[in-house]
C-alpha cells in the first residue's frame, strides 16, 4: 500500500475519532491534569475546530499534529489500526483553545 494512501487513511480515522464522545472525555481528562479550568466542553470545542481547519494547515503542522496524536499504525489484511496518544489529544486541545494552531495557516 502506498504511503500516501496510508497517510490519508490515518487522517480520515483521526477526523472520525475527534467526534467520538469517549475521545472527547479522554481528551478532557488528559488536559485537565495540566489545567484544572479545562472543561469537557472545551475539549469538544477544540476537537471540533480541528477538522475544518485541517486542510488549511501547512504540511509541517499537519505532520507535527499527527506525531503528537498517533502512537502507532498497524496495517493488516483486515485494515488499519491507529493507536492514539490520549495525552497528545489533551495537549492538542489546549493548543487549539489557546489559538496556537491555525494562526499561521
Amino acid at each position: 500500500m502506498p504511503a500516501g494512501e496510508i497517510e490519508a487513511a490515518v487522517i480520515d480515522q483521526l477526523r472520525v475519532v475527534f467526534r467520538q464522545p469517549e475521545i472527547v472525555a479522554g481528551t478532557w481528562k488528559a488536559a485537565r491534569g495540566h489545567d484544572d479550568d479545562f472543561t469537557e466542553a472545551d475539549a469538544r470545542e477544540a476537537l471540533q475546530q480541528l477538522d475544518p481547519l485541517w486542510d488549511e494547515l501547512f504540511p509541517a503542522e499537519q505532520a507535527r499534529i499527527v506525531a503528537l496524536l498517533v502512537e502507532r499504525v498497524d496495517i493488516g489484511v483486515d485494515g488499519l489500526n491507529v493507536r492514539l496518544r490520549v495525552d497528545g489529544l489533551g495537549g492538542l486541545a489546549r493548543e487549539m483553545l489557546a489559538g496556537g494552531i491555525g494562526e499561521a495557516a
